[in-house]
């Protein structure tokens, strides 16, 4: 099999006023025709860099210093604005072009982008104009390297979106991105990627975004399709998992350097490097043993001041009375829409029912997890407790200091003194940090806000926070953009913790990071449970994730609970047909422990009426929780024999 990309020792380097950053040191490797290399690390390691070179797309502050991307394609021969210096081989089927060489201006080039090598980018929704349609941005290609008519790239482009599964391509083709979930949308992108059938495809993350069950059909279908069109791929990607599941040959980057590279089974069973290693480790998995940490690259070392220790002897943290810190209650959540029917938009409006009879509890100390893909209505429920978002029904039960207090019903002064024993902490860790603000106004502000210490307690408590989660005190007159995305995370901790809590709501805290930096968040919460007595509601869609750090799960589903049990229980055991789904959908980081995508209900797992009896109830319907015994229950039609029935 001859190599159809070759890149050899490239070095890319970005001018700032600075000097020169050193982002590419020599990378090489090659990419034969038809197979698929993963280009493997973490951010800031060059994996996108280098893929932004090979498709001549470098930022105006970038420069190739040496080395060269050899694209070896008989297509290329005779295409216009090709520079002969550029031209490496021209003999026979062998027409190799140096990429390098060629300036991303120039027609050759564009010629050669979008055509014979495409790309498909980490974010759908800011990688597409939200003024044009799904249609026109994919026939744009077309019609920019075929000679068609705009009727036969519209024909062209209803195939292409059939080819990667719209369920209605002819009408897809009018659709806007915002109208398109996010997995549609990661389609769509495939669809601009493939219409012109290129030889080379670099998907740079395309799954890092997505839930596990659609990630799962996204690589499912660019493997069907790399097969169908004898496509190579470039996968460009930090998820050790997704590299075990598509892969044929891995090259592991670390600071614009190649770190280990080799076959897929070598890489995997034979990590030599350290850094490949450390990678692997700070994977969570399902088959860890009882007490197994992660270990992630650079371990986190912090401490407890004598501020945050005091709260241990404190009253309102010392009342265990067995009862459940929080109890939700057949909790319901209507949304009206905008649109109206009827004359003049007088008509009644329409409603969403997001959140469908939610019921749970969460004990002291203990640590839930609440899973689920996008949409199904978990950060509706969170945001519920907080009283962000009004409930529609339902209860909402705090067990503040032995007394008993529903939230829904308390007005908004009422909320306050509830609000500084329950925090939050976001899922976007530079979003959720105001970018004017010091990390020592940040950390104060809750204290300002209910009135607590003055400016030198809180400075104080603020040095302690910054300590507890591994950062110097040196920190604290920084602001945001100075910091990783694992620092800003840490500091998001830090401030949900500045009124020490009792309840820490966990939104998608690590979703957005590198595995080695959520490996550091992922062990810091468990030090930090344990330590201050936290309770943890944590939400995520990774069930590996929710099995390492909790100790219950409730997976959720089309706005209810569908299952809960103890973690042991819930892997070892799953009975949903939508939890079977969600635990076979986990890539796994093992060549030999392969996705199973006949699980996935060919992509209808998250669709109520496609699950089989008992779990399919009728339009309108709730099913009943049955009980199989040690805390495990599952929504099925009672008598279904598979346990007893309750609500």
């Amino acid at each position: 099999m001859t190599d159809l990309l070759r890149v050899n020792n490239l070095c890319i380097d970005f001018q700032t006023d600075a000097g020169p950053i050193h982002a590419l040191k020599g990378i090489s490797f090659r990419i034969r025709q038809g197979s698929t290399v993963a280009l493997v690390g973490e951010s800031g390691s060059g994996k996108s860099v280098t893929g932004q070179a090979i498709m001549g797309i470098l930022p105006k502050s970038a420069l190739i210093k040496s080395g060269e991307i050899l694209f070896t394609d008989p297509a290329l021969r005779g295409l216009p604005g090709i520079p002969p210096e550029a031209v490496i081989s021209d003999a026979g089927d062998d027409f190799t072009v140096d990429l390098a060489r060629m300036n991303p201006d120039n027609p050759g080039y564009r010629a050669i982008r979008g055509d014979r090598i495409s790309v498909i980018f980490q974010e759908p929704m800011t990688s597409m104009s939200p003024l044009h349609t799904i249609g026109n941005q994919i026939s744009e290609a077309l019609l920019l390297h075929r000679n068609v008519s705009d009727a036969e790239g519209r024909e062209l482009t209803t195939d292409v979106l059939r080819l990667v599964g719209f369920p209605d391509p002819a009408r897809a083709f009018d659709t806007y991105p915002h109208e398109l979930s996010g997995g549609l949308r990661q389609r769509a992108m495939i669809s601009m990627a493939l219409v012109c059938r290129p030889a080379l495809l670099i998907a740079d993350e395309p799954s890092t975004a997505l839930d596990v069950t659609i990630q799962a059909q996204i690589l499912k279908l660019i493997q069907d399709l790399q097969k169908e069109l004898g496509m190579a791929v470039l996968m460009i990607t930090h998820d050790l998992g997704v590299v075990a599941n598509v892969a044929e040959e891995v090259v592991v980057v670390y600071h614009g350097e190649v770190m280990e590279s080799g076959s897929l089974n070598d890489i995997f069973n034979n990590p030599g490097h350290p850094y490949l290693q450390a990678l692997l480790d700070a994977v969570p998995h399902f088959d860890m043993k009882p007490g197994e940490r992660l270990k992630p690259l650079r371990e986190i070392e912090h401490h407890t001041g004598h501020l945050l220790e005091a709260k241990e002897d404190s009253d309102d943290s010392s009342v265990d009375d067995g009862k459940p810190l929080l109890e939700v209650k057949h909790l319901i959540k209507r949304f009206s829409g905008r649109r109206q029917s009827g004359m003049f938009g007088l008509g009644d409006p329409a409603s969403v029912l997001a959140v469908n009879d939610i019921s749970f509890d969460l004990m002291r100390g203990e640590c839930l997890g609440l899973v689920g893909e996008s949409g199904c209505g978990k950060t509706t429920v969170s945001k519920m407790i907080m009283r962000a978002v009004e409930a529609s029904g339902g209860e909402i039960l705090y067990n503040n200091n032995g007394t008993t207090t529903d939230l829904l019903k308390l007005s908004a002064p009422e909320m306050i003194p509830i609000r500084r024993k329950i925090q939050y902490m976001f899922q976007d860790p530079f979003g959720s940090l105001n970018p004017r603000m010091t990390v020592l106004d940040i950390l104060t502000e809750p204290l300002v806000i209910h009135e607590i210490g003055d400016p030198d307690y809180r400075r104080e408590l603020a040095t302690e926070l910054i300590h507890l989660v591994g950062l110097d005190a040196r920190h604290l007159n920084r602001y945001p953009h100075s910091f990783s995305g694992g620092q800003r995370q840490r500091i998001g901790i830090a401030r949900s913790l500045a009124l020490r809590p009792d309840l820490l709501i966990c939104d998608e805290p690590v979703s957005a990071l590198d595995v080695s930096i959520q490996a550091q968040i992922l062990n810091l919460l468990k030090d930090l449970q344990q330590e201050l007595g936290l309770t943890y509601l944590f939400i995520s869609h990774n069930l590996a994730v929710v099995d390492y750090i909790a100790e219950r799960i409730a997976v959720m589903c089309a706005g209810q609970i569908v299952e809960i049990a103890p973690r042991e229980t819930l892997f070892n055991n799953p009975t949903h047909p939508y939890t079977k789904a969600l635990v076979s959908a986990v890539p796994y980081p093992d060549p030999e422990q392969r996705l199973d995508f006949s699980a996935l209900l060919e992509g209808k797992a998250s669709e109520p009426g496609a699950w089989p009896e008992p779990f399919n109830a009728g339009e309108g319907q709730i099913l009943p929780f049955v009980t199989l015994g040690d805390g495990h229950m599952v929504r099925a039609q009672s008598g279904a024999g598979l346990g007893e029935a309750s609500e």
